[in-house]
């Protein structure tokens, strides 16, 4: 398949002018970007010319984060963060980005995805189908997809629920979002991230937008604990991640949660890795 599109934040040099800023990311390597979402609101000329200055480094706009809690207990506060998500979808597909991507939330009053017993059980899944419909119908998108992220204590938290959510909310916009740290959530897995990268991707591949790049460590500690880190120093099997990756078409992979000092060597961690799968990667420096 097409080498893989790296992106990700850190990049030396920040600037306003989205060509300046395009360039930036070629020169570092990355081949896909993060849309900011200071961009909402922007006029079309603005929102254009993003969309051509990326296009013009080949450098693929992934996704815009949304990250709020879109079940929120509060009708008020949920009636807000719905109407940031919307905002953020209408931006996403306004770039030519793949995606927007956010977690579900929480029923937790006040968090924006706290740990709550009802965030698991059938009431979740039934707000996050109305949810995504929800957006989806009232965005009507024409080139971004609407993604959710899996998380540890939130639907979906696994490939399955994912499959389970992609069917049952029946939209072609609807697309999934792959971070396989966050499934990693007994020792079972964390000894055996193979199995659990190759499920999500047997399971979800047709409907993976955009993936995220991170590690995680279990600390030998008297109850589970699990640490991310930086890229290499956990247990995240990287060989078979890149290599099913490498199977999809053109599937942006996205560093997160760095110090901005740290991408770079992130970066070159996952190049390193790449060379020892036989994957390769656009634009790489």
């Amino acid at each position: 398949m097409a080498p893989i599109r790296l992106g990700g934040h850190g990049l030396p040099v920040g600037s306003d002018d989205p060509f300046a800023f395009a360039r930036a990311h070629r020169a570092f390597g990355y081949a896909a970007a993060y849309v900011p979402v200071s961009l909402i609101g922007a006029d079309a000329q603005t929102l254009a010319s993003w969309e051509k200055a990326f296009a013009d480094q080949d450098v693929t706009l992934a996704e815009v984060g949304i990250w709020r809690n879109l079940i929120d207990p509060d009708p008020a506060r949920r009636k807000a963060e719905l109407d940031y998500a919307a905002q953020c979808l209408a931006l996403a597909d306004a770039v030519g980005a793949r995606c927007a991507v956010s977690f579900i939330g929480s029923f937790a009053p006040g968090t924006r995805h706290g740990l709550d017993a009802r965030n698991l059980e059938p009431q979740a899944f039934e707000a996050a189908v109305e949810t995504a419909r929800y957006l989806i119908d009232a965005v009507k998108p024409k080139r971004a997809r609407f993604a959710l992220e899996m998380m540890q204590a939130t639907i979906p938290d696994s490939a399955d629920s994912y499959l389970e959510l992609i069917r049952a909310v029946d939209r072609p916009q609807f697309a999934a979002h792959l971070d396989p740290v966050n499934l990693v959530m007994t020792p079972r897995s964390y000894f055996d991230t193979c199995a659990l990268i190759r499920e999500c991707f047997q399971k979800l591949g047709p409907w993976i937008v955009s993936c995220h790049a991170k590690d995680i460590v279990l600390r030998e500690d008297a109850a589970l604990h699990l640490d991310e880190v930086q890229i290499g120093e956990g247990n995240l099997d990287y060989a078979t991640y890149l290599s099913e990756l490498d199977r999809l078409d053109d599937v942006p992979l996205m560093l997160e949660h760095l110090k901005p000092e740290e991408y770079a060597l992130g970066r070159d961690r996952i190049f390193a890795f790449g060379d020892a799968a036989g994957v390769t990667f656009r634009h790489r420096q």
